[in-house]
């Protein structure tokens, strides 16, 4: 169920928010009545994203950059102010992956997600804190466990998202005084998205193995993303920031048991 919350006059930037759980968190903030602007770097992703946005709810506004081209994201917010104003709520998400042994990665490789990543995200927050409502604007960074729980196969997502979550610390620390808030979302498995299906469960054995992993014995759906979007972006979360909410049921919690049980095994 949506929480029930009016952003009827206030804009919205969704950075990514053309699929998955970016385009979840857009369709929830159209379904509560705001102006939605949505970027991404594929033209079609975004007339797509914006036919069906205009369905849902409030004015749509569609602009396509990549999040690597400082320039092309500092046009994306120019165009944006222009139709809506002052940006009220800024998610920024846009992110990359695949599994890859540290051994066999490229610098290339490693080079793609940290631009993407952690780059675009600086490049998303800079860029837009000329156009954020100041006092009152909501910044919110969609990052991953990645950020603080170490995982096979992802030495770049985890070199990068765990930069992302030290830029919400540190422009919660730069911005507060100007009335702006900062915070990340953290999603565990949701279900529905392709990151699910290429890296936590491509087999139905995976599937299996991965939901024993959650605490709540449940994955994820694109509603417990964007309620909690809803939420952080509302008067009800207004002292809130700085914070890095993880919203994957206890899955984080579930990540770290087996270090902290070999510990405790060998008397540490």
């Amino acid at each position: 169920m949506q929480m029930n919350l009016d952003f009827h006059g206030r804009h919205v930037f969704v950075f990514g928010g053309t699929t998955g759980i970016n385009f979840g968190i857009a369709q929830a903030f159209a379904r509560q009545g705001a102006a939605v602007t949505v970027a991404s770097r594929k033209q079609e992703n975004v007339d797509n994203a914006c036919r069906t946005l205009s369905d849902v709810g409030g004015p749509v506004h569609g602009a396509c950059a990549d999040v690597r081209d400082f320039d092309a994201v500092g046009r994306a917010f120019e165009s944006a102010v222009g139709r809506f104003g002052p940006v009220d709520v800024l998610v920024s998400g846009a992110a990359g992956n695949f599994l890859c042994a540290a051994r066999d990665m490229s610098s290339n490789g490693f080079r793609a997600v940290v631009d993407i990543d952690l780059v675009g995200t600086f490049h998303v927050l800079r860029q837009a804190h000329a156009h954020l409502r100041k006092p009152g604007a909501a910044v919110i960074n969609i990052t991953a466990p990645q950020s603080f729980v170490p995982m096979r196969y992802q030495v770049h997502a985890c070199a990068a998202k765990a930069g992302v979550d030290q830029l919400t610390r540190v422009l919660a620390l730069e911005w507060g005084g100007e009335g702006i808030r900062v915070n990340s979302i953290s999603p565990g498995p949701i279900e529905g998205t392709e990151g699910f299906r290429k890296l936590m469960a491509p087999t139905p054995e995976d599937h299996a193995a991965a939901r024993g992993h959650v605490p709540l014995q449940r994955f994820g759906s694109l509603d417990d993303i964007s309620n909690l979007a809803l939420f952080l972006a509302s008067p009800y979360a207004s002292y809130i920031s700085g914070a890095l909410i993880p919203c994957d049921g206890g899955g984080a919690i579930e990540s770290v048991k087996p270090a902290l049980e070999a510990a405790s095994q060998a008397g540490l």
